[in-house]
């Protein structure tokens, strides 16, 4: 019921569909043109070919839209007041707001990310996984990687308990994502340093693990520990998001909400 309640408010603004389309094929053509640019005269960097890191770089472009949950929409029912409402209401708020950011992933996946896809099969030549099982694979570590970013951007949400305004720390937020998440760039091509930095902490496993068994860049045995890492991470950030949340409504109940 949420999720269809959130498919319909999306269809309803056809506008910021096409501003986001739009957008999204700008960006196709940046990448396209930067990487061709970087490399000139070179036929691979850290064993990546070009078609490889044009293949990795769109993938990853389209996961990282999905990553993002439903933490701001927390964040502005609490701001607005609204929030002490919502939790007089017979249901759970985080699977109210998980199932509506659900409905509006399933309404991006088709009205924008399939049929860029396309685009990007025909006109970048983007590869396809080296089989079905790395497929099947890929699906599977790509929705962990999604409910692993979900849950850390209700954490975000749910602070907006303690702060008047989480805007700032939402934008950090989409700062840290994109770059350590390996959505900018593979992992592989940090600092030796950054990079076991980055092995540690949960964001890699939300866009880098993914394409990473998309491209084969993680494969064999490895593979199957990655999804595991995976699982941890995502019942880990499950877990400490659900802890936050009993203490946030503790202190509505303390201010009498």
């Amino acid at each position: 019921m949420f999720a269809k309640s959130q498919m319909q408010i999306n269809t309803a603004y056809s506008a910021w569909y096409w501003a986001g389309t739009i957008s999204s094929v700008m960006r196709l053509m940046i990448m396209f043109y930067f990487w061709h640019a970087v490399y000139a005269g070179k036929d691979m960097i850290q064993n990546l070919t070009l078609q490889d890191m044009l293949t990795y770089i769109v993938v990853a472009m389209f996961i990282q839209g999905y990553v993002s949950g439903a933490g701001n929409e927390l964040a502005q029912e609490i701001r607005h007041g609204n929030i002490a409402i919502e939790l007089m209401r017979p249901y759970d708020v985080i699977f109210k707001l998980i199932f509506m950011d659900f409905g509006g992933k399933i309404t991006h996946l088709f009205r924008e990310t399939l049929p860029l896809m396309v685009i990007a099969f025909i006109f970048i030549h983007i590869t396809i996984p080296a089989s079905p099982e790395a497929a099947i694979l890929f699906v599977i570590s790509a929705g962990l990687g999604i409910w692993i970013g979900t849950f850390f951007d209700l954490m975000i949400g749910i602070v907006a308990f303690w702060t008047v305004n989480v805007w700032g720390l939402r934008v950090l937020k989409e700062g840290v994502i994109t770059f350590f998440s390996g959505a900018l760039v593979p992992i592989t091509l940090f600092p030796g340093w950054l990079e076991t930095i980055s092995s540690y902490l949960p964001f890699q496993a939300m866009v880098f693990t993914p394409v990473s068994i998309y491209t084969g860049i993680i494969d064999g045995q490895d593979v199957y520990l990655a999804v595991l890492i995976q699982l941890g991470w995502c019942l880990g950030m499950f877990l400490v998001m659900k802890l936050i949340w009993a203490q946030a409504i503790k202190k509505v109940t303390i201010f009498g909400g």
